[in-house]
This record gives C-alpha cells, sequence and structure tokens, in this order.
C-alpha cells in the first residue's frame, strides 16, 4: 500500500504550525516530498550492499536483505530490448525497451510531468538489472556484464569468447552491445530494471476564501511502503525546517533520523 500524500502534508503541518514555526505552500511540499522519497528509495541500494555482508537472522520477517528487496520489488520491471542494425549496421547493438511488460512506456530522460493528468502508465527508467537471454532451447539464459576492456579481451581466446549458452554485454548509453552476434531475434533480450517512483504531487483547489483545498483526482501518493512512514515525515520536517529557517526543527529531525539509522544498523 501506498502512503498517503494527504495524511502526510496534514502530519507535517500540524508539527510545524504547533507553535506558529512557520508553514510550507502546497507547491514546497511537493518538491521536498518528491526529494525525500527519492533520498529513502536511494538507500535502499546502499543498505542492501551493506547487509549482503554481514549474517542474518533466519527468522520469518526479521531477515533485512528480503525486507529491503521487498521494498525495492514495488518498482521492478521488465522489458524486451529493440535490436538496432541500421543506426551503425557495422556496430549493431539492442536498444532499452520502450515498453515494460505491463504496458507502461519507458521514460529514459529522467524527466516525469509532475502536473494533472499524471502518467499512470508512464515510468522512468532508473537501474539496470539483470539481461536475459531467451534461448531457443527455452531455458533463459543470464548474460553477463562486462566493462570495456574485458568485452573485447574475452573475445581473444576461443577459451573466453561468448557463445549463446554463456553469452556477455557491454552497456553504455542505454545501448546494449551483446556477444555472441548472432543473437538478433525479436524477444531474445529481456532487460530486468527498477523504476523510479513517480513524482509527489499534493492536488488541491482553491476554496471559497481562498484556502487550499486537498483534491485526490489530481494528486499523487507516495510509492514507498507504508513503513516508512515516519522516515518520511522525519526527513520532510528536515527540508521544511531549511525552507522556514528554524534551526530547532532541523536539529530535532537530524536526530531523530541519525537514530533512526542507527537503530536499523545495530
Amino acid at each position: 500500500m501506498a502512503i498517503n500524500v494527504n495524511q502526510v502534508y496534514s502530519t507535517v503541518l500540524t508539527i510545524l504550525n504547533k507553535e506558529q514555526r512557520g508553514y510550507i505552500t502546497p507547491d514546497e511540499f511537493n518538491k521536498i516530498s518528491t526529494q525525500s522519497q527519492l533520498d529513502i528509495f536511494e538507500k535502499y541500494f546502499e543498505d542492501l550492499n551493506q547487509q549482503l555482508r554481514v549474517p542474518q537472522a533466519d527468522v520469518d520477517y526479521s531477515d533485512r536483505i528480503a525486507n529491503i528487496d521487498e521494498r525495492i520489488a514495488i518498482f521492478k520491471t521488465f522489458g524486451n530490448a529493440v535490436y538496432d542494425n541500421a543506426t551503425t549496421p557495422t556496430n549493431p547493438f539492442w536498444n532499452l525497451p520502450a515498453i515494460d511488460s505491463y504496458g507502461n512506456t519507458i521514460i529514459y530522460s529522467g524527466v516525469e510531468p509532475v502536473s494533472p493528468p499524471f502518467p499512470s502508465t508512464t515510468v522512468s527508467f532508473y537501474r539496470l538489472g539483470t539481461v536475459t537471454y531467451n534461448a531457443p532451447i527455452g531455458v533463459p539464459v543470464e548474460v553477463q556484464r562486462l566493462q570495456r576492456s574485458d568485452y573485447y579481451l574475452v573475445q581473444r581466446s576461443p577459451l573466453t569468447q561468448a557463445t549463446n549458452s554463456f553469452p556477455n554485454y557491454l552497456y553504455e548509453n542505454n545501448k546494449l552491445y551483446i556477444s555472441p552476434t548472432t543473437i538478433i531475434s525479436a524477444g531474445d533480450i529481456t532487460v530486468d530494471f527498477v523504476r523510479k517512483p513517480r513524482n509527489v504531487v499534493w492536488g488541491y483547489s482553491l476554496g471559497a476564501v481562498g484556502q487550499y483545498v486537498y483534491d485526490p483526482a489530481t494528486s499523487q501518493n507516495f510509492e514507498l511502503s507504508e513503513s516508512e512512514q515516519t522516515s518520511l515525515i522525519i526527513k520532510i520536517l528536515l527540508y521544511s525546517g531549511v525552507i522556514i529557517n528554524d534551526p530547532q526543527i532541523i536539529q530535532a529531525a537530524a536526530q531523530q533520523e541519525q537514530a533512526t539509522e542507527v537503530n536499523q544498523k545495530s
């Protein structure tokens, strides 16, 4: 379940206005909420990398690796790459998918509209995952990713050259250079990737006296797991303290954020 944007905004305003510390407008809230969500989202990958290096508790609901992967899983998707031997015939490549397997159009520029109507059928590419060769024998084969120096080096020896059973690829400029070059058929290459969370929007209309009235039809909720609501509010308060120039809010939010992070890693 997503985190309700109106609930978060109401909570933030309640805390900020408790002692008339200040007020943030919906537009300011939308900007810092989108940034806060992205901060938490990006941290998942660093936390996962760290947890992979330490022993885990083999207990239901307490496996940190599984918990982090579950939070990332909301944003996982996949699609078929498209072979291109026309742009540069002497060096053909595979374009990343234009549409994922759920029918969403994929954006690679990193820019999403933030004004309604919202692109519920549009996703932004964020991070490349596994590349798979759908071998004719019916058993998908994972394609090994190589750096440029290694990509050319392995081709020099018959013992290390890529084959249909052990293919490899070079990833540059949103393009996949697959070896062996005999892999060219449509549907041969499937790309798993993580999409970017959609921009957060607290939509509103103006009331009779000029007040902001929440409009769910033009709003975009947070896409993070509900378990992140407390961390999300703390991070938004931290940015809000900067906007309203309140050191006390900044200090309190920073201390709470640090305490939460220490508890998660202890």
